[in-house]
């Protein structure tokens, strides 16, 4: 037995997406003006953006999406078990860990200070001595190597961004986790169930 339930996990990342709801209709400074925020967007080297400094229509449409998504997390959590836990939730959980865990690697690998585009001067030209000379923010901004996406992609590519992304595949993969072990535990009081209702028949 899973110390905190997939249900607890989920809703706290329920409210967790209905806050982040609230501060980028009401705020979006705070979000990105937290450490979480300054800590893993300045040790990958990613810009912060200006964008996320005042109110934007873009922000308060992400504001409504997060609060809809948060709401039917919610939700779904009312619904038995069975169908909560192994049917929905067992195939939600694996998909948003991996498109999670995809715009994780995109948000990082395809930045200026990826070290696909990267490249310090002054050390190495081994590929493998990319990955431990990592370039600060003010060096990756100015990347010649750098070549921006044509399809709005950069967008992505921001320390706001990236840290969600973050957190949610953690949380999603740690959900994923609890639900193997209370899905074994769902489906094995079903078949007890079934096994007593036949045996009471007979």
């Amino acid at each position: 037995m899973a110390l905190i339930s997939a249900k607890t996990i989920i809703t706290s990342l329920s409210l967790f997406h209905l806050t982040l709801a609230f501060f980028f209709l009401t705020n979006p400074s705070t979000i990105a003006d937290q450490s979480i925020v300054y800590l893993l967007g300045d040790s990958m080297g990613l810009p912060h953006s200006r964008s996320f400094e005042t109110q934007s229509p873009a922000l308060a449409f992400l504001a409504v999406i997060l609060a809809f998504v948060g709401i039917s997390d919610l939700v779904s959590l009312s619904y038995p078990d069975e169908i909560c836990l192994v049917y929905h939730w067992g195939t939600q959980a694996p998909l948003r860990v991996t498109l999670s865990f995809f715009l994780t690697l995109y948000s990082f690998f395809f930045s200026p200070s990826s070290p696909l585009f990267y490249h310090d001067e002054s050390s190495s030209s081994s590929t493998t001595l990319r990955f431990t000379h990592h370039p600060n923010v003010y060096a990756a901004a100015q990347n010649p190597n750098y070549v921006p996406s044509n399809w709005g992609g950069d967008a992505l590519k921001n320390r706001v961004f990236f840290t969600f992304m973050f957190v949610e595949t953690f949380s999603w993969f740690w959900i994923w986790a609890t639900l193997g072990e209370e899905q074994k535990e769902i489906l094995n009081k079903k078949a007890r169930r079934r096994s007593a209702s036949h045996s009471y028949d007979f």
